[in-house]
């Protein structure tokens, strides 16, 4: 049959009928083990009870009303999220762009209220923010930039993980009003900073006033054994934003921010028609109480070293591996060369994985991942690295 989707996507040839916890089941009833989460998304596993309960007891109830009237779910939500991050406030959307579109427009109007006519933003190189033309000109990614220029201004580019550069930058641009940063870039190559690369940009952005905004669209929500990654370095920014495992599949994005940067966005400057609807606000209110009741952001970080640790004993003597790079279950293997036809070997051994920048094979486990499946994860994937890197 002609597919009439346009071809955005270089899709593998399967395709999920259903699935549970951390196993998929394709249309020929095929049973895969899933170490990608939908790209981190699916951090409950498929089908999680709570989450399909909150969604069916929503839709029986209100699906939409807009944001011209109070929405009550949507309160309860954003308390909650202010609760465990330490932020102020909170914008709701419907994805991880639209959050970065949220923060990119609210430094900007931050800028202006400062007196300044060209607003800039300091991102960094090898950064994912997203495919919209203004954060997709914040993303360090010259690849999925091409063909879509003229790219929006405003964005000042430099190395990750180099203090240094940030403040030449500071020094070289009166018009700097942001640090828009991840805190692991995970596009990138699952790349993990110095211990005190954020402390250090917080300073900086304190010193000079500048806002300090981070990008937890997949490193947040319990990914990497915190709720939000930046709570490691006991730092809290002035904007932060989410996507992805807020809402377990359902599409929600959240801006949050703090302190000054919490009044910026007033009536009128921005808004979404969708954003933090009854039914996406539902799901993500039992996805935090989910997290919570079982425990399962303090594990990831149990789990994220098993792997790592299992991995390494079987993959030591291989001279073809670069470097492991993890916090939780945020893991990147890094190899000495291209190797993205592991994703179709690795799908032939009913494993998903994914392969960034290249080179890194990167694992997204949802949370609730066990110890068999640790292990078959484990045993699957070094098989496959020790036959691709001997024969390739």
């Amino acid at each position: 049959m002609t597919s009439h989707i346009m071809p955005t996507y270089q899709r593998l040839p399967v395709t999920f009928a259903r699935g549970q916890g951390a196993w998929l089941w394709d249309d020929n009833n095929t049973r895969y083990l899933d170490a990608l989460s939908g790209i981190a998304v699916c951090n409950l596993g498929h089908a999680h009870p709570a989450v399909h309960s909150a969604i069916c007891q929503q839709s029986e109830k209100l699906l939409h009303t807009s944001n011209l009237y109070n929405i009550a779910v949507q309160e309860q939500l954003a308390h909650k999220l202010i609760e465990k991050s330490g932020m102020d406030n909170v914008f709701f959307s419907n994805s991880g762009a639209e959050a970065n579109e949220a923060a990119i427009k609210l430094a900007r109007k931050y800028g202006h209220e400062r007196g300044i006519d060209k607003p800039a933003i300091i991102v960094m190189e090898k950064s994912f923010h997203g495919r919209t033309l203004a954060t997709l000109s914040a993303t360090g990614n010259a690849k999925v930039q091409q063909g879509f220029e003229p790219l929006v201004e405003g964005f000042i580019r430099v190395p990750y993980n180099d203090i240094p550069a940030i403040e030449q930058a500071i020094t070289d641009n009166a018009n700097i009003v942001a640090v828009l940063v991840e805190p692991i870039q995970g596009e990138g190559g699952v790349n993990i900073p110095a211990a005190d690369y954020l402390n250090r940009i917080r300073a900086l952005c304190d010193k000079h006033e500048l806002l300090m905004m981070l990008d937890e669209i997949q490193t947040g929500i319990g990914r990497t054994g915190k709720f939000l990654c930046f709570q490691h370095n006991n730092i809290i920014p002035d904007v932060c934003t989410l996507a992805k495992a807020l809402g377990n599949g359902v599409p929600i994005g959240a801006c949050l921010a703090r302190g000054k940067a919490a009044n910026i966005l007033t009536a009128g400057n921005h808004g979404s028609t969708f954003g933090g609807n009854p039914l996406a606000c539902s799901a993500a209110l039992v996805v935090l109480a989910s997290l919570d009741a079982d425990d399962l952001i303090t594990q990831a970080s149990q789990k994220g070293q098993q792997i790592v640790e299992g991995l390494t004993a079987q993959l030591q003597a291989n001279p073809h591996i670069v470097d492991m790079r993890h916090k939780g279950l945020m893991i990147g293997i890094e190899l000495d060369k291209p190797c993205a036809e592991l994703v179709q070997l690795a799908l032939q051994q009913q494993l998903l994985i994914n392969v960034t920048n290249e080179k890194t094979i990167r694992l997204l486990p949802p949370l609730v991942i066990d110890a068999e499946q640790i292990q078959q994860l484990v045993n699957t994937l070094a098989a496959l690295i020790q036959e691709y890197t001997t024969q390739s």
